[in-house]
């Protein structure tokens, strides 16, 4: 009586359930989830006849468009796979990416044609050039709709076990080569059903797409609004205006974000911001979020945000910073505190534990830093065509993170860095989220970045890079002072570099490699 655990069959039910319901906003377009999935099937059945089968892949360069959409379900319930990627990437990471995960097809959103042709005579593994969208007039490429239209009805659809490949997601590449995350139906559909326990979206609730929806397959979400019959309202691209304008115009009451883009919406002036709904749930991940930017998403515009955890090889959640009873009598900036930290197992996300360099657990002192690893029904296949890369992270039956955390005595995990982001000065180990935290609380500050650079002295010592906020002004001996009257004098930064934008993978996490490697070696007593 067992059927394979896959999010296609939360379609199924939604299709049945909510098939006259509003299901996608896409600018003036306003689709069902009947037309949705009627949609669905016809891409199915055409790309069936472009000769795509079980185990294929199909690649997507995109944003968040309701063809995005469409290709989370089109694509596997055919048995093929999924591979979303990245559309802020260069042309030559088009190539590595469509290459390596050997796509027969490849789909891409109009504002991306000229960087594909301009290398497609790279791209001999690909059959079919599909344009989501009007190709204008270009030769090789299939029209998306055109290929609907002449679709036959009904497409065949095969067994699909849960064990079968999804997606495969690449990572951001930012050290090395980007690795393809090979994530299976089971992975996706307990991610699915574990967010649903922790967060209570249902029937009619209204979600903004501020989240990519290659970023890890849009965090599952763009198969959790299916499942409870919400209804997704697309955003190409995130603007602070269009999207308060989009909270207010289409009562929106779910995002997701990286703290990148809170911070955006967080420091918007008030001409921007405009008469703000309150009640929005905000889930963040991507990178630690700093109290100071939850305290004012809270206490200035009325949103309640819930901080999660996981990687793409994670599928991604495997903790969220769950409220308890206890909480409500916090103050903002004590909650603020609480709510800036990792949080706990998701109840299906399997087993988390916070180890040292022995793979002994660490005590819950919330001082004594370890790994993060994690085993259970979330973790993914392993990388795509890669073993070696497989086996270091995930040979001795836990997947190994490289992030560093505490365990704090309530049994809430937070991290305090990427293990090669901790920072060694003078013996004394400096968590740059912490140090970051505190600028953030400085009125002049916007961002900010902490990296070690070599010290005569201690070896390394922290630098800070920081953006400051539209027409504000600060000083270095001023940050510097700041941080010091807040933290122990040795976390304090040695030095400033005021810079108009800090560097950025296209999911809002800070490249701290590109700073160190762009800095000098500085050297002070």
């Amino acid at each position: 009586m067992e059927t394979p655990l896959t999010p296609l069959d939360f379609a199924r039910r939604t299709r049945k359930l909510y098939g006259d319901r509003l299901g996608v906003v896409d600018g003036d377009l306003r689709m069902t989830y009947e037309q949705l999935f009627a949609r669905c099937d016809q891409w199915s059945s055409a790309l069936q006849a472009l000769g795509v089968g079980k185990g294929d892949r199909v690649a997507y360069i995109a944003p968040n468009t309701h063809e995005q959409l469409e290709s989370f379900y089109a694509v596997p319930q055919i048995g093929a796979v999924l591979v979303p990627i990245n559309y802020r990437l260069t042309a030559d990471d088009f190539v590595y990416i469509t290459s390596h995960s050997g796509a027969k097809v490849l789909c891409v959103h109009p504002e991306y044609l000229d960087a594909v042709d301009g290398v497609r005579d790279q791209l001999r593994g690909v059959d079919h050039f599909v344009s989501l969208g009007s190709a204008g007039g270009r030769k090789g490429w299939t029209e998306y709709e055109s290929a609907l239209e002449a679709a036959r009805p009904g497409f065949t659809r095969p067994e699909i076990d849960e064990s079968d490949l999804l997606t495969i997601n690449y990572t951001s590449g930012t050290t090395a080569k980007p690795k393809g995350v090979m994530i299976t139906h089971r992975n996706a559909w307990a991610n699915i059903v574990g967010t649903l326990v922790h967060f209570h979206i249902t029937v009619g609730d209204r979600y903004l797409w501020t989240l990519p929806m290659f970023h890890a397959n849009g965090w599952t979400f763009v198969w959790i609004i299916s499942a409870a019959g919400g209804t997704h309202i697309c955003l190409p691209k995130v603007e602070p205006a269009r999207v308060f304008d989009l909270v207010r115009r289409e009562e929106v009451g779910w995002l997701c974000a990286a703290p990148t883009v809170l911070i955006a919406l967080a420091n918007a002036p008030a001409d921007v911001r405009g008469d703000v709904p309150k009640g929005v749930h905000v889930i963040t991940a991507g990178a630690a979020p700093a109290a100071a930017t939850i305290e004012r998403l809270e206490g200035e515009l009325g949103w309640e945000v819930t901080q999660v955890y996981g990687l793409t090889e994670t599928a991604p959640f495997i903790t969220i910073c769950e409220p308890r009873p206890e909480h409500r009598n916090l103050g903002t900036t004590e909650l603020g505190v609480i709510k800036a930290r990792t949080g706990v197992e998701l109840i299906t996300s399997g087993e988390l534990r916070v180890v040292d360099e022995r793979g002994k657990d660490v005590p819950a002192d919330g001082a004594t830093l370890g790994e993060i690893i994690a085993r259970g029904n979330v973790i993914m296949k392993g990388y795509y065509n890669d073993p070696e890369a497989t086996k270091k992270v995930m040979g001795d039956g836990w997947f190994h993170t490289g992030d560093a955390a505490v365990i704090h005595p309530d049994g809430y995990v937070e991290i305090r860095d990427r293990i090669k982001d901790v920072i060694i000065s003078g013996g004394e180990n400096i968590s740059s989220l912490e140090v970051e935290g505190v600028l953030l609380r400085h009125q002049a500050v916007q961002e900010a970045a902490i990296v070690g650079l070599p010290h005569e002295k201690w070896g390394e010592a922290p630098f800070a890079y920081v953006v400051l906020k539209p027409g504000a002004s600060a000083t270095e001996a001023e940050l510097i002072a700041f941080t010091r009257d807040r933290l122990a004098h040795f976390k304090a930064p040695h030095g400033v570099t005021f810079v108009p934008e800090l560097p950025k993978t296209a999911t809002g996490k800070i490249q701290k490699f590109v700073l160190r490697k762009g800095a000098a070696a500085v050297s002070r007593q």
